[in-house]
């Protein structure tokens, strides 16, 4: 008897700690000390859009600052920001060294959406979005992990805007990244 309770107790504290939350499941607000994001899920995709609530540029058009005219596809082709070799490397190495070894765990594998829109004016990082599944693992992470991501990111890298991405309200960067 003493031994069947003991393994009860056991897969009981298994199944907890795999059960993880997921965050971001229903469209709704997160209200922190020093900061507020705003997770829009879209329900027949379960498409998460996470991102800082003081955030301009998350449904805006990218707009020919000169014309006033939304961006052409042909347009968006452009070289926006000069070629480099250390940005890129530095804000992969910011995204990876912001989740835990048990959240490393937990998304192994996976990859997300990331959003840099990056002010023409200056190159540095306006705002910055995430996308992903509701389902998915990166939906157990707090938005904690996100908003360090952004704070970071916005702190530590820069880019060089071409005179063409000078042109426009905001410059558009966005990749899948798999978090190594």
């Amino acid at each position: 008897m003493k031994k069947i309770f003991i393994l009860i107790s056991l897969l009981y504290n298994v199944s907890l700690a795999l059960a993880q939350t997921n965050y971001y499941a229903v469209t709704k607000t997160f209200n922190k000390q020093d900061y507020t994001y705003q997770c829009d899920v879209i329900d027949k995709a379960k498409f998460v859009r996470l991102y800082n609530k003081e955030n301009k540029f998350t449904y805006a058009d990218q707009i020919n600052k000169s014309t006033g005219k939304t961006i052409t596809i042909a347009e968006e082709n452009e070289e926006h920001i000069e070629r480099e070799t250390w940005t890129k490397p530095k804000c992969f190495s910011i995204i990876n060294n912001a989740f835990s070894s048990i959240e490393k765990q937990r998304i192994k594998g996976k990859a997300f959406t990331i959003i840099l829109y990056i002010n023409p004016d200056d190159g540095k990082i306006a705002e910055v979005e995430y996308q992903f599944v509701s389902f998915g693992p990166y939906a157990t992470i707090p938005v904690s992990v996100y908003h360090n991501i952004e704070a970071e990111l916005k702190k530590n890298i820069w880019f060089t805007p071409t005179k063409e991405g000078a042109k426009y309200n905001y410059i558009f960067l966005g990749w899948r990244h798999e978090v190594k």
